[in-house]
């Protein structure tokens, strides 16, 4: 019986090496904890649209956070990132968030998704953006989600500004959410349309609407 040739090679080369484990949320929130800036980085085209998530998070928390990330994030095809991106376009300083940056949030009021269309109401609010002002009124008026209505009542309540007032006025007629919504916005104006609008929503249907009368009223005791 002839002999089997015995590999000189060692048995460790032969081995496959094992491919490194892919991050997760937790490990990048962690770096974002842990001042590990090139970690985060790494993980920015990250296939996963939670882990994109988390890398927004950690450079907001390390204050790398920059106008351009957050536009990336706007053009995400994932919602979940672009929702993500919306929530940090309020806070997000540098260059352009006066202008670029406002463009940009303004255009995701046209998105498909209605959770990001509320994130993009909202952060034209926190931003107090003028600029928004015209597609905010046409979202309020026009979008086929009540959610998206709501924020962008809140919104124009937030800027406060009277270009605004006419449209949170013609959501007296909208749905109850929408109605609470509109309490709460009037709060930032004054007028004889105001105070009617407010004696209509006393006597509202919905105990909530009332209810929402009642709470403005013992915070401003002037209304």
């Amino acid at each position: 019986m002839a002999d089997i040739p015995i590999s000189a090679t060692p048995l460790a080369s032969l081995s496959r090496k094992r491919a490194p484990k892919p991050r997760t949320r937790d490990q990048i929130i962690a770096a974002g904890f842990e001042g590990k800036a090139d970690l985060i980085e790494s993980e920015s085209q990250n296939e996963d649209p939670m882990i994109r998530v988390a890398v927004l998070g950690a450079r907001q928390r390390l204050e790398t956070l920059t106008v351009q990330h957050v536009l990336t994030a706007l053009q995400d095809p994932d919602p979940r990132v672009r929702k993500r991106g919306l929530e940090l376009a309020s806070v997000v300083k540098g260059r352009g968030t006066k202008t670029t940056l406002i463009a940009a949030v303004c255009c995701c009021l046209q998105d498909p998704d209605p959770l990001v269309v509320d994130a993009a109401c909202w952060a034209l609010g926190e931003r107090r953006a003028r600029a928004g002002i015209a597609p905010l009124i046409t979202c309020s008026s026009d979008h086929e989600d009540p959610r998206c209505r709501e924020a962008a009542v809140a919104a124009l309540g937030a800027i406060g500004d009277p270009l605004g007032l006419p449209a949170i006025l013609a959501r007296l007629k909208d749905k109850p959410a929408v109605r609470r919504r509109v309490v709460v916005a009037l709060a930032s104006f004054e007028g004889e349309d105001v105070d009617a609008a407010l004696d209509q929503c006393r006597v509202d249907h919905d105990w909530q609407v009332r209810q929402a009368v009642e709470m403005l009223e013992r915070s401003s005791p002037l209304l």
